[in-house]
């Protein structure tokens, strides 16, 4: 599938998370280790916020490891709140549309995970989106496609109800089209101020998302695979629920919708 992180805290360079921990995201990106594909390599991408409220993107179809512009960056940038995705793909081409993480004005998204038959689902739930929201769409993931749901449904008021009104509606368009539904979600996103992951599945197998605790720094991330040897400061968010993280801070919320895997943590992802 894929591998992602996120930070929030004192500003850092990128690249204390992405390239320098012993199990970073560049090293995910060859060698994962809780998730079914351990190569990560189509492509990667960066999502940063500094004083403007709309974050800094870039996003490359080359593998992680293999892209000197990627370890130039991360060495220089230097932000409070930034995120990170390594992908491989199931289902789309490998262009750079198709890259995460995705933004639409302060927000950035990315997604671990899969809409089963979302072939058969997609024109139904274009149908909820608003035209500006329909004409943003850029890609022809169900990521994108998955992120643009939930700011339709009001993620910028409420992303608890969000969450929980697009997994209920990806569910009803499966059972109108009789398809068995069939989720596996791990998101991460941010809208400038505070970080979200949640992790959702409608069977026992939801990707895996951790976050740390402090960081010497007093930072947070969240993260697929813990980024460093000490797993004991990494706790697994649960299946079926939100975590919130503000610096410092983190707040973690039970989802109510039905489905959900029962299990804390898969190791298959």
């Amino acid at each position: 599938m894929c591998r992602l992180t996120a930070y929030i805290g004192p500003e850092i360079p990128l690249e204390n998370i992405v390239v320098k921990p012993r199990h970073s995201l560049v090293v995910q990106s060859r060698e994962a280790s809780e998730s079914k594909t351990t190569v990560n390599g189509d492509g990667f991408g960066l999502a940063w916020y500094q004083e403007q409220a709309e974050p800094g993107l870039y996003r490359e179809v080359l593998p992680a490891w293999s892209d000197n512009n990627l370890s130039s960056l991360c060495r220089l940038l230097q932000s409070r709140l930034f995120l990170a995705h390594v992908r491989a793909s199931t289902m789309s081409e490998s262009v750079r549309i198709n890259c995460h993480p995705f933004v639409f004005k302060q927000w950035s998204f990315m997604h671990n995970g899969q809409i089963g038959d979302f072939e058969g689902i997609k024109r139904s739930i274009e149908k909820s989106l608003s035209d500006e929201l329909y004409q943003a769409r850029k890609g022809t993931t169900d990521s994108e496609m998955l992120f643009l749901m939930l700011l339709n449904e009001g993620l910028e008021q409420d992303p608890y109800a969000a969450i929980c009104t697009v997994i209920d509606k990806l569910i009803a368009a499966s059972s109108a089209q009789n398809l068995q539904p069939f989720l596996r979600l791990t998101c991460v996103f941010s809208d400038g101020s505070n970080l979200f992951g949640f992790r959702y599945a409608t069977d026992q197998f939801s990707p895996t998302l951790y976050v740390s605790k402090t960081l010497d720094n007093g930072g947070i991330c969240l993260a697929s695979e813990p980024l460093e040897g000490d797993v004991h400061n990494w706790e697994a968010v649960k299946c079926g629920s939100l975590v919130r993280v503000t610096s410092g801070e983190i707040e973690h919320t039970a989802l109510d919708v039905p489905g959900c895997c029962v299990s804390g943590i898969s190791r298959v992802a």
